[in-house]
This record gives C-alpha cells, sequence and structure tokens, in this order.
C-alpha cells in the first residue's frame, strides 16, 4: 500500500515532525511518539522485537534535531537526547501512522 511512498519534504518544528509524502499527503508527527516507536537494536530486543526502551527514559520535550534521508526508503533522526541509530522506513511510518486524505494528521500511540 505505502512501498513507493517517499518523504518528499520533512520539517523539524520543536515536538512536531511534519512530512509532506509523494503522493501529495501530509503529515503531523509527535517527535515524542516517533522516537518511542524506534526500531533499532538499542530500543527493540532483536529476537523477540519486544521494546527495550524505558519510555520513562524518553524526554516528554524531546525534539528531532536533524535528519538524513537513508536512500529512497527511510529517514534517521538526530534527537535531542543524542540518540541516532534509528531507521524509520517509510512504508513503516505511513502504516504506523496513516494520514487520512490530504489532512495533516497527528500519530498517537
Amino acid at each position: 500500500m505505502y512501498k513507493d511512498i517517499k518523504a518528499k519534504s520533512v520539517a523539524l518544528n520543536g515536538s512536531t515532525i511534519e512530512i509532506e509524502w509523494s503522493d501529495g499527503e501530509a503529515s503531523k508527527y509527535n517527535a515524542r511518539d516517533m522516537r518511542l516507536n524506534c526500531g533499532c537494536a538499542e530500543c527493540v530486543e532483536e529476537w523477540s522485537k519486544r521494546q527495550i526502551l524505558d519510555p520513562a527514559s524518553v524526554p516528554i520535550d524531546i525534539r528531532a534535531e536533524d535528519y538524513i534521508l537513508v536512500g529512497n526508503y527511510a529517514i534517521q533522526f538526530l534527537w535531542s537526547d543524542a540518540h541516532y541509530t534509528g531507521i524509520y522506513p517509510f512504508d513503516v511510518i505511513r502504516k504506523l501512522f496513516p494520514s487520512t486524505g490530504n489532512n495533516v494528521s497527528k500519530c498517537e500511540t
């Protein structure tokens, strides 16, 4: 469904991450919700896929300070808590936090 979707533009606005997608939709994400959904080996147990990141360790006011696009399939954020190893595939972001029509939507966990 979202396999060929790519980020057209990304805006980091404090506690909010805004992504305009190649299909014309736009999404607004809460930075903390995005950070809590990091799938890297520091945050998720490799074999069981159980979250090992303690949500209490992620500051309420965390923000994405910078990002890089990873190929044509993902985005990697540099978080204000110095975490940077998570790679967020575009299709995973859209599945976890789908936008609705052309409206900007807020992700919720």
